[in-house]
């Protein structure tokens, strides 16, 4: 794969999920704009627990990551993808790290 096409892949699942959670989430938090129920919401069954375990994991383990290359390859927008990562999600926040981090690996 070509880094051109993998840039572009990331971005169209980035743009995808947005998307997605846009349809998905939005209307839903107008109707009842409770944040706090909306995130223990993740949490109702198993299932859905087991998703949303994974989805915080993976934020953390992005977090982790963003804290320890902060000084071995200096994105100063970190802050900004761990924020993404938590609204519209994890997605969209480590594509966006991945995408400005190949940035920075290519200029060095």
């Amino acid at each position: 794969m070509s880094e051109k096409t993998f840039r572009r892949s990331i971005m169209a699942v980035a743009l995808a999920f947005t998307a997605l959670f846009s349809v998905l989430v939005i209307p839903a938090l107008m109707a009842d704009p409770d944040i706090v129920g909306a995130f223990a919401a993740g949490f109702v069954n198993p299932y859905s627990s087991g998703y949303a375990s994974d989805a915080i994991a993976c934020w953390l383990i992005l977090a982790l990551w963003i804290a320890y290359e902060v000084k071995t390859v200096p994105i100063r927008v970190g802050a900004i993808c761990l924020a993404l990562g938590v609204v519209p999600g994890v997605a969209v926040g480590f594509a966006a790290y991945l995408l400005l981090r190949s940035n920075r690996v290519a200029e060095a």
